[in-house]
C-alpha cells in the first residue's frame, strides 16, 4: 500500500455493518434443510497417508446442485415477506450460485432471473435453465454480471439475491460450519475454505470463532483472484484489475464489504495456489474419492497440501471444503496434463543435441530408467538437434539431477517445468516442415507402456538411419502412442521392412496422411 493510498470510505447507510449482529443465532435459525442436505465429512485416505496428517474432506459437492451455494440462497428467499417473494428474485453468479437461487425459487413458487458472466461453463447454464431459471449472459466476470442484475433489479422491482454480501446467505452458508462442528469431535487444528466474495469463509468462520476459537481458519484464493487477501493486507477492500478464469467460482475483482469485516475479525490467514496445484488436487480427490471437483471447489485440498509441507505438522485433523463439482467435461483435459506438474511428478526439459545417428540413444541412456512422458523433435539443422522432452520425476531434487547429467554429457539443458508459454504453447509447435528431412519414412507405432519400450526400438534401428522426427505424449493408458520420422535410402526399404515386421510393435503406414503432406513434409 503507497503512503498516499487511501482506504475505501465505508458508505454512510450499510444493512449490515454493525457488529450487534448474532450469526450464531442466525445460522442455527436458517431454513437451509429444505433444499440442502447435511453433507459427508469424510476421510480422504490417500491423502491422508500422504500429508502424515488426517484429512476430513466436507462433501458439499454431493449437493443437489453439486455446490454449497444452495444453503445461503434459499435461506436468503425463505426469509422474504410473502409479497416480495411473489415479484421475483435476481441474482449475478458465476454457476453455482445461480442454481441455488433458481432451485430455490422453484421450490418457493416465485420467478428467478439469473445474470451470468459470457465465461460461464456451459454446464452451469444448462443447469440453471434445467431449474427454471432465466438466464442471462452478459459481462466477462461476476462483477459485469452483477452490475447489470442490479440495473434489472431497479428496473423490474425484483430482489437481489446477493451470492455472498448478505447476512441471510453468509448464515446459510455457516451452517457447514455447525455440522462440522457436531460431525468431527475430535480436536480440529484448521479448516481450509476457498474464498470468492466471501460469504463461505465468512458464515463458517463466524460459527467456528464463536464456539471453538482455537481452530484455525484458513482461507484459500487462487493466485490471479486473491482481492481477500489484498484487502487484508491493505486494510480495506481492493478491486483487481483482472482476475483469472480457470477457478471460475472465485473469480471476483472486490470481496463484499460485510464479508471483508467478518474475515478481518475471524480469519486467521490466506493461502494462495496456482493452476497447477489446483489441478493436482482435483487429481488428488479423484484417486480418493471417484468424483471430480471443480477447480474452485479444489482450492482448499491444495491449500491444505501446501500447508502440511509448510509447517511440517503431523498427525493432526485438518478439514478442507470441497465446495463444489460444477465442472466442464472439457476441462479435464488440461487438468490431467497439468496435475503432474503440481504433484511435481512431471519435468519437462529444452536440451540440445549434436545431430548425428546415434546420439539420440546416448541420450536417452542418460535418462535412465525414468518414464519419459512426452518427445517432441523435428529435424531442423544439420549440426544440432533441439527436443523438447518430459520425464517422470520424484520431486523437484530428481529433476536438478536430470539437468546435471544431461549437462555433463554436453547435453545443454533448459529447465522448462515452471514456464508457463512452454506448458501451454510451445510443446504442441514443435515441427514444421524441414528441407533435411530427405528419405524419411513416416510410421505411427503403438509401444508398450513401459521404460524399456523405447530402447528396444531404438537398438532394432539400423544404426546408418536417422530419427528426423519424434512425437510422444503418455495419455494414461498401457500403450503408447508415437509417431516416428526416420531417413531411410531407397535402397534400404527392404532392410527397412524386416526391422518393422522383427520389432513386434503394431504399426501404420502415415506417409500418405493428409496431414503429414500439409504440415511436415
Amino acid at each position: 500500500m503507497s503512503p498516499d493510498a487511501q482506504p475505501t470510505p465505508t458508505p454512510p447507510q450499510t444493512p449490515f455493518a454493525s457488529p450487534l449482529i448474532d450469526y450464531l443465532e442466525r445460522i442455527l435459525t436458517a431454513r437451509v434443510y429444505d433444499v440442502a442436505q447435511e453433507t459427508p465429512l469424510a476421510r480422504a485416505e490417500n491423502l491422508s497417508k500422504r500429508l502424515g496428517n488426517t484429512l476430513l474432506l466436507k462433501r458439499e459437492d454431493e449437493q443437489s446442485v453439486f455446490s454449497f451455494k444452495l444453503r445461503g440462497a434459499y435461506n436468503k428467499m425463505a426469509q422474504l415477506p410473502t409479497d416480495v417473494l411473489k415479484r421475483g428474485v435476481i441474482a449475478a453468479s458465476a454457476g453455482n450460485h445461480a442454481q441455488g437461487v433458481a432451485l430455490g425459487a422453484k421450490r418457493l413458487g416465485t420467478q428467478a432471473i439469473i445474470v451470468m458472466p459470457t465465461t460461464t461453463p456451459q454446464v452451469k447454464i444448462d443447469a440453471v435453465k434445467a431449474r427454471g431459471g432465466e438466464v442471462l449472459l452478459f459481462g466477462d466476470t461476476y462483477d459485469d454480471a452483477c452490475t447489470r442484475a442490479k440495473q434489472l433489479c431497479e428496473e423490474k422491482g425484483l430482489t437481489f439475491v446477493h451470492p455472498f454480501d448478505d447476512p441471510d446467505v453468509i448464515a446459510g452458508q455457516g451452517t457447514i460450519g455447525m455440522e462440522l462442528l457436531r460431525q468431527c469431535q475430535q480436536p480440529i487444528h484448521a479448516i481450509f475454505i476457498a474464498i470468492g466474495g466471501g460469504g463461505l469463509i465468512s458464515g463458517i468462520a463466524a460459527y467456528i470463532k464463536r464456539l471453538r476459537p482455537e481452530i484455525k481458519i484458513i482461507g484459500v484464493e487462487p493466485v490471479d483472484a486473491d482481492a481477500m487477501s489484498r484487502s487484508l493486507a491493505a486494510g480495506h477492500r481492493v478491486v483487481l484489475d483482472h482476475v483469472g478464469l480457470f477457478a471460475d467460482g472465485v473469480a471476483v475483482k472486490q470481496v463484499g464489504e460485510e464479508t471483508f469485516r467478518l474475515c478481518q475479525q475471524y480469519v486467521d490467514e490466506i493461502i494462495t495456489v496456482d493452476t497447477d496445484n489446483t489441478c493436482a488436487a482435483i487429481k488428488d480427490v479423484f484417486e480418493d474419492t471417484r468424483s471430480i471437483l471443480e477447480p474452485a471447489g479444489a482450492l482448499a485440498i491444495a491449500a491444505a497440501k501446501q500447508y502440511v509441507e509448510r509447517e511440517g505438522i503431523k498427525d493432526k485433523n485438518l478439514i478442507a471444503i470441497a465446495c463444489g463439482a460444477n465442472m466442464n467435461f472439457d476441462r479435464l483435459r488440461f487438468v490431467a496434463e497439468r496435475a503432474e506438474f503440481g504433484e511435481r511428478r512431471e519435468a519437462i526439459f529444452a536440451v540440445t543435441i549434436p545431430e548425428r545417428p546415434g546420439v539420440f540413444k546416448q541420450f536417452c541412456r542418460c535418462i535412465g530408467d525414468r518414464n519419459i512422458t512426452e518427445f517432441n523433435y523435428r529435424i531442423a539443422d544439420k549440426d544440432e538437434a533441439q527436443v523438447f522432452v518430459g520425464v517422470k520425476i520424484q520431486n523437484r531434487a530428481d529433476a536438478r539431477s536430470i539437468t546435471e547429467i544431461l549437462e555433463q554429457n554436453s547435453f545443454h539443458t533448459v529447465d522448462l517445468t515452471d514456464d508457463e508459454v512452454a506448458k501451454l504453447h510451445i510443446r504442441h509447435l514443435v515441427g514444421g516442415r524441414s528441407p533435411l528431412a530427405k528419405n524419411e519414412q513416416l510410421y505411427r507405432f503403438e509401444f508398450p507402456e513401459r521404460p524399456t519400450a523405447l530402447m528396444k526400438f531404438l537398438n532394432a534401428m539400423s544404426p546408418h538411419w536417422n530419427i528426423s522426427l519424434f512425437h510422444y505424449r503418455n495419455h494414461g493408458s498401457d500403450i503408447g502412442r508415437v509417431l516416428v520420422g526416420v531417413q531411410v535410402p531407397p535402397e534400404e526399404m527392404a532392410e527397412w521392412q524386416q526391422f518393422l515386421e522383427k520389432l513386434g510393435y503394431s504399426y501404420w503406414d502415415e506417409n500418405n496422411n493428409p496431414a503429414y503432406k500439409l504440415f511436415l513434409r
